[in-house]
């Protein structure tokens, strides 16, 4: 059973420090969230465990299958079973969403044996139209360009669909419902919920309570200023959507006086 161990991580942005302090243990088969205001660092959490270049670690250590990660390159990352959904997916015109994902697990297959030819087409096809399938999909959507034209929607089952396709141990979804109607949040997470089970681990990064009335969390977390300053089960999200984040900042600070 793979968990992400992360111990007091402190991350800089241009010598801000914006996380300061994160301890946080996600493993298979558990869904965790991490809920919070605007600028209290979560995002920051999500591309720094994923090695984005901004982000500067000043202390503290992530540990996945007894690898810091900290010290390795974002692609050795995913390739170790680490996996991000980003919260503005890019458009690569001219790469199908077909060949990216060859592509992707191809790299991940000659890692793990450098004489590997790769994955062959028929298998792939028929890989991804069972993963299509699970995620009730229409095969059309493979031979479009990646993310190019997509609606919001599109763009975030499209990761949803990488993350199938891919089959990472532990995947951190950033904001994942940021700019979706009802229908299509309620479209994205039908596709996590089909893909949830005892071998992935996911960490949902939030800000409000709506995703997760459909993704339904084992524990929720809050973070503010760049730490986690309360964890609970899913009632613990309900409580923030009825009286927001005062009531924290306050039993926060009395305790740092």
């Amino acid at each position: 059973m793979s968990e992400l161990d992360i111990r007091d991580l402190h991350v800089n942005i241009e010598e801000k420090e914006i996380v300061k302090g994160v301890d946080l243990v996600v493993r298979q088969g558990e869904v965790h969230a991490i809920m919070g205001p605007n600028g209290t660092g979560k995002s920051t959490l999500a591309y720094t465990l994923m090695g984005h270049p901004d982000y500067s670690v000043t202390h503290g250590q992530a540990f996945f299958k007894g690898q810091n990660v900290l010290d390795l390159e974002p692609d050795q990352r995913a390739h170790l079973g680490l996996f991000l959904a980003f919260q503005y997916p890019v458009a690569i015109p001219g790469v199908t969403v077909a060949n990216f994902l060859r592509t992707a697990i191809n790299s991940r297959r000659k890692i793990e044996n450098p004489e590997d030819k790769g994955i062959p087409i028929p298998a792939f096809r028929k890989l991804l139209k069972e993963k299509m399938d699970l995620l009730k999909m229409d095969h059309s959507f493979a031979s479009r360009y990646l993310n190019e034209g997509f609606s919001g929607g599109e763009k975030k089952r499209a990761e949803i669909l990488q993350m199938a396709t891919l089959e990472p141990e532990i995947a951190i979804l950033d904001e994942t419902d940021s700019g979706l109607d009802i229908d299509a949040l309620r479209i994205v997470s039908d596709g996590v919920n089909a893909l949830r089970g005892p071998n992935l681990g996911v960490l949902i990064i939030t800000h409000y309570n709506r995703i997760l009335n459909y993704i339904k969390p084992d524990v929720v977390h809050v973070m503010l200023d760049g730490r986690i300053v309360e964890s609970g089960g899913p009632d613990l999200a309900e409580h923030l959507e009825a009286h927001g984040y005062d009531w924290l900042r306050e039993k926060t600070s009395s305790v740092t006086v």
